[in-house]
């Protein structure tokens, strides 16, 4: 079994709070990465080359093994970005109520070792119940979740939109599959468990 450095790719809490459920000693790292999207690139292919950018940006000197993760949100076709304001966020939970929206996660393990990388992509949908104005600034007053992709935080109040949520990850809505990352460190001699 090799001995790595696991290094996460990201400054999000929210990455770092579910890769502690691996209970993997772990340092941060910030990537260093253009995330504009290329001419005709679709939201797919988007996060997995933003997923492997970031991964091999953060690359140490020693063994590592480095976890890059990128999401995107496609609400009818159109990625969907963090609202920022609550205008915004407002704006977008009312466009997507009633409606099936896709998350797109692009999850990468890099192993500076051997140059190589394990990319792979996790989709995860989620079904929007019918929202009144007064649920959506509701929900957006409470919660304030200025800075995240759709303005929800399933981890918190947002569940209460949903109808239905599809997908084999619950991690992968918040940003980092550990289903796949799981078989993924393994694949590189890192045992979880």
């Amino acid at each position: 079994m090799r001995n790595y450095q696991l290094v996460l790719a990201s400054t999000s809490p929210f990455r770092q709070e579910i890769l502690k459920k691996l209970q993997l000693s772990f340092i941060t790292a910030k990537p260093d990465c253009d995330e504009t999207p290329l001419p005709e690139e679709t939201p797919q292919q988007l996060v997995m080359r933003l997923a492997e950018t970031k991964a091999k940006s953060c690359a140490l000197e020693h063994p590592s093994l480095v976890i890059g993760s990128d999401q995107v949100c496609v609400v009818d076709g159109e990625i969907i970005g963090k609202p920022h304001t609550q205008e915004n966020a407002i704006e977008q939970l009312s466009r997507q109520s009633g409606k099936s929206i896709t998350f797109y996660t692009g999850l990468s393990v890099w192993n500076n070792e051997t140059n190589e990388a394990d990319t792979r992509l996790d989709t995860f949908v989620v079904h929007f119940r019918d929202l009144t104005k007064q649920q959506i600034m509701s929900y957006v007053e409470k919660e304030q979740p200025y800075y995240c992709a759709g303005s929800f935080m399933c981890e918190g109040l947002g569940i209460a939109l949903f109808k239905q949520m599809e997908g084999k990850d619950p991690n992968t809505l918040i940003g980092l599959p550990l289903i796949d990352l799981v078989d993924m460190l393994e694949a590189q001699g890192m045992r979880v468990l």
